[in-house]
Protein backbone atom coordinates (compact mmCIF):
# COMPACT_ATOMS: atom_id res chain seq x y z
CA UNK A 1 0.00 0.00 0.00
CA UNK A 2 1.44 3.34 -1.02
CA UNK A 3 1.63 6.29 1.35
CA UNK A 4 -0.99 8.00 -0.77
CA UNK A 5 -3.40 5.08 -0.33
CA UNK A 6 -2.61 4.75 3.38
CA UNK A 7 -3.53 8.42 3.94
CA UNK A 8 -6.50 8.40 1.53
CA UNK A 9 -9.70 9.49 3.26
CA UNK A 10 -12.21 8.38 0.66
CA UNK A 11 -14.41 10.41 -1.66
CA UNK A 12 -14.28 14.09 -0.79
CA UNK A 13 -11.81 13.25 2.01
CA UNK A 14 -14.70 12.73 4.46
CA UNK A 15 -13.81 9.34 6.00
CA UNK A 16 -11.08 8.03 8.28
CA UNK A 17 -7.96 6.87 6.44
CA UNK A 18 -6.47 3.40 6.72
CA UNK A 19 -3.67 4.92 8.80
CA UNK A 20 -6.18 6.43 11.21
CA UNK A 21 -8.12 3.19 11.49
CA UNK A 22 -5.07 1.04 12.20
CA UNK A 23 -3.83 3.50 14.85
CA UNK A 24 -7.34 3.54 16.35
CA UNK A 25 -7.41 -0.26 16.50
CA UNK A 26 -4.03 -0.26 18.22
CA UNK A 27 -5.26 2.23 20.81
CA UNK A 28 -8.48 0.32 21.52
CA UNK A 29 -6.52 -2.92 21.91
CA UNK A 30 -4.01 -1.16 24.16
CA UNK A 31 -6.87 -0.01 26.38
CA UNK A 32 -8.00 -3.62 26.72
CA UNK A 33 -4.49 -4.82 27.59
CA UNK A 34 -4.40 -2.41 30.50
CA UNK A 35 -8.02 -3.07 31.53
CA UNK A 36 -7.17 -6.74 31.83
CA UNK A 37 -4.01 -5.90 33.78
CA UNK A 38 -6.09 -3.55 35.95
CA UNK A 39 -3.48 -0.84 35.45
CA UNK A 40 -3.53 2.60 33.86
CA UNK A 41 -1.93 2.94 30.44
CA UNK A 42 1.61 4.25 30.89
CA UNK A 43 1.90 7.89 29.85
CA UNK A 44 4.47 7.09 27.16
CA UNK A 45 2.11 4.60 25.47
CA UNK A 46 -0.85 6.95 25.87
CA UNK A 47 1.07 9.66 24.05
CA UNK A 48 2.24 7.27 21.31
CA UNK A 49 -1.12 5.66 20.52
CA UNK A 50 -3.78 7.99 21.88
CA UNK A 51 -6.02 9.72 22.30
CA UNK A 52 -9.17 7.76 21.48
CA UNK A 53 -10.79 10.88 20.03
CA UNK A 54 -9.56 14.38 19.20
CA UNK A 55 -11.10 17.66 20.37
CA UNK A 56 -13.73 17.32 17.61
CA UNK A 57 -14.75 13.90 18.96
CA UNK A 58 -13.26 12.17 15.89
CA UNK A 59 -10.54 9.58 15.41
CA UNK A 60 -7.29 11.60 15.44
CA UNK A 61 -5.62 12.41 12.14
CA UNK A 62 -2.64 10.26 11.18
CA UNK A 63 -0.82 11.32 8.04
CA UNK A 64 2.60 10.72 6.55
CA UNK A 65 3.41 7.78 8.83
CA UNK A 66 4.69 4.78 6.86
CA UNK A 67 2.74 1.57 6.61
CA UNK A 68 5.71 -0.26 8.12
CA UNK A 69 5.68 2.01 11.19
CA UNK A 70 1.91 1.83 11.68
CA UNK A 71 1.88 -1.96 11.34
CA UNK A 72 4.94 -2.37 13.56
CA UNK A 73 3.28 -0.27 16.27
CA UNK A 74 0.06 -2.25 15.92
CA UNK A 75 1.96 -5.57 16.05
CA UNK A 76 3.60 -4.44 19.29
CA UNK A 77 0.22 -3.80 20.90
CA UNK A 78 -1.33 -6.96 19.50
CA UNK A 79 1.58 -9.03 20.81
CA UNK A 80 1.02 -7.50 24.25
CA UNK A 81 -2.64 -8.46 23.98
CA UNK A 82 -1.87 -12.04 22.90
CA UNK A 83 0.66 -12.42 25.69
CA UNK A 84 -1.79 -11.38 28.38
CA UNK A 85 -4.54 -13.57 26.89
CA UNK A 86 -2.31 -16.65 26.99
CA UNK A 87 -2.02 -16.14 30.74
CA UNK A 88 -5.76 -15.96 31.42
CA UNK A 89 -7.61 -18.79 33.09
CA UNK A 90 -11.22 -19.72 32.44
CA UNK A 91 -12.21 -18.09 35.73
CA UNK A 92 -10.42 -14.85 34.83
CA UNK A 93 -12.27 -14.68 31.52
CA UNK A 94 -15.49 -14.19 33.49
CA UNK A 95 -14.09 -11.42 35.67
CA UNK A 96 -15.41 -7.95 35.01
CA UNK A 97 -13.33 -4.89 34.29
CA UNK A 98 -14.24 -1.23 34.04
CA UNK A 99 -15.42 -0.41 30.57
CA UNK A 100 -16.78 2.85 29.13
CA UNK A 101 -18.98 5.37 30.92
CA UNK A 102 -18.80 3.57 34.26
CA UNK A 103 -20.03 0.24 32.90
CA UNK A 104 -18.41 -3.14 33.37
CA UNK A 105 -17.65 -5.93 30.92
CA UNK A 106 -16.20 -9.40 31.26
CA UNK A 107 -12.74 -10.04 29.91
CA UNK A 108 -14.29 -12.70 27.67
CA UNK A 109 -16.60 -10.09 26.16
CA UNK A 110 -13.65 -7.71 25.75
CA UNK A 111 -11.74 -10.28 23.68
CA UNK A 112 -14.81 -10.81 21.51
CA UNK A 113 -15.24 -7.04 21.22
CA UNK A 114 -11.67 -6.56 20.00
CA UNK A 115 -12.18 -9.17 17.30
CA UNK A 116 -15.49 -7.67 16.21
CA UNK A 117 -14.13 -4.13 16.30
CA UNK A 118 -11.18 -5.17 14.12
CA UNK A 119 -13.51 -6.87 11.64
CA UNK A 120 -15.70 -3.77 11.52
CA UNK A 121 -12.82 -1.47 10.65
CA UNK A 122 -11.30 -4.01 8.24
CA UNK A 123 -14.47 -3.57 6.22
CA UNK A 124 -13.85 0.19 6.22
CA UNK A 125 -10.28 -0.35 5.03
CA UNK A 126 -11.49 -2.64 2.26
CA UNK A 127 -13.95 0.04 1.14
CA UNK A 128 -11.23 2.70 1.19
CA UNK A 129 -9.02 0.49 -0.97
CA UNK A 130 -11.85 0.03 -3.45
CA UNK A 131 -12.50 3.77 -3.61
CA UNK A 132 -8.79 4.50 -3.98
CA UNK A 133 -8.46 2.11 -6.93
CA UNK A 134 -11.58 3.52 -8.57
CA UNK A 135 -10.42 7.10 -8.11
CA UNK A 136 -6.97 6.37 -9.48
CA UNK A 137 -8.41 4.47 -12.43
CA UNK A 138 -10.45 7.56 -13.32
CA UNK A 139 -7.33 9.76 -13.24
CA UNK A 140 -5.37 7.37 -15.45
CA UNK A 141 -8.14 7.36 -18.07
CA UNK A 142 -8.21 11.17 -18.39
Amino acid sequence: MSQEELDFKGPNQKYNSTAQLIRHLAYVDLNWVYRIKDEPIPKKLEEKYGPMLDKNNEIPLVSGVSLEKILSDYDHVFNMFKSICYQLTEIQLNQTVDYENGTAATIRWGIWHIADHSRYHQAHINQLRKWFKEENREYRQD
